[in-house]
């Protein structure tokens, strides 16, 4: 046997050895390590969403691109899916008690969407807080 399929099989048998029990020490670290934070989601205002909660986090973008194309191309509106509400209703306050805008990373989108590296585009041309209610400007 040469030097060389001597040292190949060496270094087989070392990383047979080292890296089953790397994967086990990561997976212990793992189960016991928090130390990657979650999102800080607000809760709704409303008594429950138009959809179940983890329905909402995985088809929201479907549900809003959908009614966007009803409005846009076939001009139905007030669809159970709009964005307004959907603002309206996870609206989170600042400390000036009125509601931030998308620019604040505290805005019900971004704690989600930063979280997971994804841009947001929505708010180039919509509103990202509530429009004040009529009986408030009154």
């Amino acid at each position: 046997m040469t030097l060389r399929r001597i040292s190949i099989v060496m270094v087989a048998v070392v990383m047979a050895w080292v890296c089953p029990h790397k994967a086990e020490a990561a997976a212990e670290k793992e189960s016991t390590d928090n130390s990657v934070p979650l999102p800080v989601i607000a809760r709704g205002q409303g008594e429950n969403c138009v959809a179940d909660t983890q329905f909402m986090r995985r088809n929201h973008m479907t549900m809003l691109r959908h009614q966007r194309d009803e409005t846009m191309r076939e001009g139905i509106r007030g669809n159970q899916y709009s964005l307004r509400d959907c603002i309206a209703c996870h609206a989170v306050m600042g400390p000036d008690a009125m509601p931030v805008t998308v620019a604040n990373p505290e805005h019900f989108c971004r704690s989600c969407h930063d979280y997971a590296a994804v841009n947001i585009d929505c708010f180039q041309c919509h509103a990202s807080r509530p429009e004040p209610s009529v009986a408030a400007i009154e």
